[in-house]
């Protein structure tokens, strides 16, 4: 099977392509800014100028600079790729901290008191109403960027004035007092691989990686763990980076990232998360590639009306072989056409890059 990674070619993005060698024929890694997408009739999307090849997985995955970019990819490779971990539709979502919490909200996740208000005026209005210190994020953003604090109103204003100056939207969010410390759950697949506790430096709330952050590995309580995966079921992503508050009415989802950064995880945990990520790729993809060749092969054998064959009817069928050490496994196909019966004996007529076979009759 073939396997690519469409990104901007990350440290992380190599780490997974490195582990995906191990389960996949061939691995790609197709650098984001090289890609062409065109629509209309004979759209589709280019590589380099060349038609995007086939592949059996596709894991796409980036900056959210290229969100739009991202979701054109994935939202048209989607029904012609196998396997893809991420739906088009995540990368609009989860690029987008205000739909991300709309997302959670709609699924009953916790998270966070959030805000977002129509005019600057009624965003005023709302600093005279909330708890202080309070967040102010931009909607988009990774690593920490984005991310302002302000603990009183006066200081809030003067935030909220510099950003309308920006013309730049943004979410106020209640701040949990948590000592400058929240979880890092990664899910892969259907659970969680590996976790980790990330606290800030000094003088800083964030505790992002990126941010100066340090990490220590962390077992989750089950609690934790069906939030982290319960949000990536929201988002419907296989791969999801999960960030959580352990406040002290309970935990709750302050983040999700779909191009989460391995490094400090990598660091912080003893399990090789690449090769969880690029294990989970190739069972998938297996999985899928198999089932769609048994339903090519079904829907051959009711074209041909096998039930009104006879014995002397020919058929051909174009196939690859499937080897089990040195032994020839036939397709399922190929043995219902013949109709062999293990109790009686065949004749095998071979020569070089032939096979005859026939039942032996006395």
């Amino acid at each position: 099977m073939k396997g690519a990674i469409i990104s901007l070619g990350s440290k992380s993005s190599q780490m997974v392509a490195d582990a995906m060698k191990r389960y996949f024929k061939t691995v790609d890694m197709i650098q984001l800014k090289e890609i062409e997408v065109s629509m209309g009739k004979d759209g589709g999307i280019l590589y380099q100028g060349n038609p995007l090849k086939d592949y059996d997985c596709i894991y796409v995955k980036g900056s959210f600079r290229y969100a739009n970019l991202l979701a054109s990819i994935a939202n048209l490779l989607e029904g012609k790729v196998p396997y893809m971990p991420i739906a088009g539709s995540a990368f609009t979502i989860v690029h987008n901290k205000l739909l991300t919490h709309l997302a959670l909200q709609q699924h009953n996740i916790p998270m966070p008191k959030t805000y977002v208000s129509s005019t600057v005026e009624a965003a005023k209005e709302l600093l005279d109403k909330v708890n202080y210190p309070i967040v102010m994020k931009f909607p988009e953003g990774t690593q920490g960027k984005g991310v302002m604090f302000a603990d009183s109103k006066s200081s809030a204003a003067s935030l909220l004035d510099a950003l309308v100056a920006l013309n730049q939207p943004f979410i106020i969010q209640e701040y949990i007092e948590t000592g400058g410390t929240d979880v890092r759950a990664l899910v892969v697949g259907g659970k969680v691989v590996a976790a980790m506790k990330r606290k800030a430096q000094k003088e800083d709330k964030r505790s992002n990686i990126h941010a100066g952050g340090t990490g220590e590995s962390v077992e989750l309580t089950r609690e934790l763990i069906n939030i982290a995966l319960d949000t990536a079921k929201a988002l419907k992503v296989d791969v999801c980076g999960v960030d959580i508050l352990e406040s002290p009415l309970g935990p709750l989802v302050i983040e999700a990232n779909i191009s989460p950064g391995l490094q400090g995880l990598s660091k912080a945990v003893s399990v090789d998360v690449p090769n969880e990520i690029a294990r989970h790729f190739f069972l998938e993809t297996e999985a899928v590639v198999k089932k769609n060749k048994h339903h090519e092969e079904k829907k051959a054998l009711a074209e041909m009306k096998l039930e009104d064959i006879n014995g002397s009817a020919s058929q051909e069928v174009i196939t690859n072989l499937q080897f089990r050490g040195d032994r020839i496994l036939l397709p399922e196909i190929v043995t219902k056409l013949c109709k062999f019966d293990d109790r009686k004996e065949y004749v095998l007529k071979i020569k070089k890059g032939k096979l005859e076979l026939e039942e032996f009759k006395i």
